[in-house]
C-alpha cells in the first residue's frame, strides 16, 4: 500500500489550487452534463493602467456567480460598482443566465446589493467573529 501524507500549507502554490479547482469543475460538469462554464472579468483602469475597480465572476448552468467586486477607496460612491455589476448582469443575461448570486459580509456592502435588487437568501452569523456573511440572489431582467 502506498504511503500517503496530509500536509497543511499556509501559502499554497497557486498552480496546486488551480488544479484542485479544475478537478472540482470537471466533477461538476461530469455529474451535471452542463458544459457552459465561462469566466467573466471586468476591469476599470486609469490612464496609468492602475486598477480603479474590477469584478470577477463566472457563468454556469444559467447562473451568474459573482466572486469579487472591488472599487478603489477614493473612487467609491461614484457609481462604479453599480456599473460593473450591471455590465456583468447584462453579459450573463446574454449568456442565457436567469439568476445572479453573490456573498458579502456585514462590514462590506449588503445594503449596496439590496439597493440593486438583490435579495437576502441566507445569513451566517459569526463569520467572521462579531460579523455576518450574507448570501444574496437576483432574478435577472428578462429572465424567469
Amino acid at each position: 500500500m502506498d504511503e500517503t501524507q496530509f500536509t497543511i500549507d499556509t501559502h499554497p502554490d497557486g498552480r496546486q489550487v488551480d488544479l484542485l479547482k479544475d478537478r472540482i469543475d470537471t466533477f461538476n460538469v461530469d455529474e451535471t452534463k452542463i458544459h457552459d462554464f465561462e469566466e467573466l472579468a471586468i476591469f476599470l483602469r486609469d490612464s496609468s493602467a492602475e486598477l480603479i475597480a474590477g469584478l470577477y465572476a463566472y457563468t454556469w448552468g444559467g447562473c451568474l456567480d459573482v466572486q469579487l467586486l472591488w472599487v478603489r477607496e477614493g473612487d467609491r460612491g461614484r457609481g462604479l460598482g453599480s456599473k460593473l455589476l450591471s455590465a456583468a448582469e447584462r453579459e450573463a443575461s446574454a449568456r442565457g443566465c436567469h439568476v445572479a448570486m453573490l456573498a458579502t459580509h456585514s462590514f462590506q456592502a449588503p445594503d449596496f446589493y439590496k439597493k440593486l435588487g438583490y435579495e437576502e437568501i441566507g445569513v451566517l452569523a459569526g463569520y467572521p467573529i462579531r460579523h455576518k456573511k450574507y448570501f444574496l440572489k437576483k432574478t435577472l431582467a428578462g429572465q424567469r
